[in-house]
């Protein structure tokens, strides 16, 4: 059964083996900077919710909810304030193409929807334009492109 769990002490180590094609290198940061960036956002305040995925006991990937702006965050997307952000996802390469992403993201949806930082309107999130499975995952759950961009990746959006 997939599952999310919070990133602790206990599963950090085996999170942190995860990592994606080669070829995919470019859509997605890695667990390692992605733990820091979430570290370094609750330490400062903001919100950061990062998630092992998990088949039962095996890791199978990775994803990480924010909510609202920090004081760090240069020139955010004005969808970024009050709302909540699908800040991270990846599925393993050993993992892909096995269900784990829709499953995972319908998990992660469901976290969304408890509101555990306040009321939102939107969930968004961004991807590279040349990441077309990520955008047919994104589609097939009801994020639409808004037209803006945050730096280089397209932004889109869910109404909670």
């Amino acid at each position: 059964m997939v599952r999310i769990e919070k990133v602790n002490g206990r599963n950090v180590w085996e999170l942190l083996k995860l990592r994606v094609r080669e070829e995919q290198k470019s859509f997605v940061a890695s667990n390692e900077t992605s733990i820091i960036e979430a570290y370094v956002a609750i330490t400062g305040g903001a919100y950061a919710f990062p998630f092992g995925i998990y088949d039962d006991d095996l890791p199978v990937g990775f994803l990480m909810v924010g909510y609202d702006t920090d004081a760090y965050w240069e020139n955010p997307p004005e969808i970024a304030r009050r709302n909540y952000n699908l800040w991270r996802f990846m599925i393993d390469a050993r993992y892909q193409k096995k269900g784990y992403g829709p499953a995972a993201m319908k998990l992660a949806l469901d976290f969304i929807r408890t509101k555990p930082c306040g009321d939102a309107e939107y969930c968004w999130l961004s991807y590279e334009p040349e990441n077309q499975v990520a955008r047919e995952l994104y589609h097939s759950f009801g994020f639409r492109e808004t037209g803006e961009m945050d730096e280089e990746e397209v932004i889109a959006v869910l109404k909670l």
